[in-house]
């Protein structure tokens, strides 16, 4: 989570309506990630944005489609970051699944990191057929899938098995960041994730 408190000073970049709607959204994102979702009324985010409420329900028609899109934007950051580093061990899965565990540990470190978005949210929303409940579950769906396709390329006997122990570790791991110390949050990833590779190719 990067987003930051906008200021009601902030002068518009490009069309009027584009920035009004990234404010918006900013200021959003930051208040439900800091404070939680159902804690942050529309009334909230229109005074911190400094937009009026008209221009709020102009580009969101309720406070849902608000929700669904700072979840979808986490979605783009966390899988962009994802993908990145991907790109830069095609050749290596021992190397991404690493590379990976690095970079969410780094992650888990930040002073102002309070969990995963999607998991956060869908703490807060029983109803299965809510519309962000729904993002949610397909992000964590994204992340057993990339998980699936380095187990699978690391060639070991049960590469499901070993994915769905991956995606335990690293939700796990999200949602127990403050019982981590600042510099454990890497270094335990990386043991659990050797232990179970370890342990995924050991079976015949």
């Amino acid at each position: 989570m990067t987003t930051q408190l906008p200021t009601q000073k902030r002068k518009a970049h490009g069309p009027e309506s584009t920035d009004v709607r990234e404010r918006i959204l900013e200021c959003a994102s930051t208040l439900f990630y800091r404070q939680g979702v159902r804690a942050v009324g529309v009334d909230l985010v229109v005074e911190q944005a400094g937009v009026a409420k008209t221009s709020l329900y102009r580009h969101f028609r309720t406070k849902d489609d608000l929700i669904v899109a700072f979840l979808e934007r986490e979605d783009v950051d966390f899988w962009t970051t994802w993908d990145d580093v991907a790109a830069k061990h095609a050749d290596d899965p021992a190397g991404e699944l690493t590379a990976h565990m690095r970079w969410i540990g780094a992650r888990l470190s930040r002073s102002n990191y309070r969990g995963c978005p999607q998991i956060n949210v869908a703490a807060e929303f029983p109803e299965q057929d809510h519309p962000a409940r729904q993002v949610a579950r397909s992000h964590m769906h994204g992340l057993r899938s990339r998980l699936s396709a380095i187990a699978k390329r690391l060639d070991v006997k049960h590469p499901e098995i070993l994915a769905a122990q991956l995606a335990l570790l690293i939700n796990g791991a999200f949602v127990s960041s403050e019982l981590l110390a600042t510099d454990d949050a890497t270094q335990i990833l990386l043991s659990a994730k050797d232990a179970l590779v370890t342990a995924a190719r050991s079976i015949a």
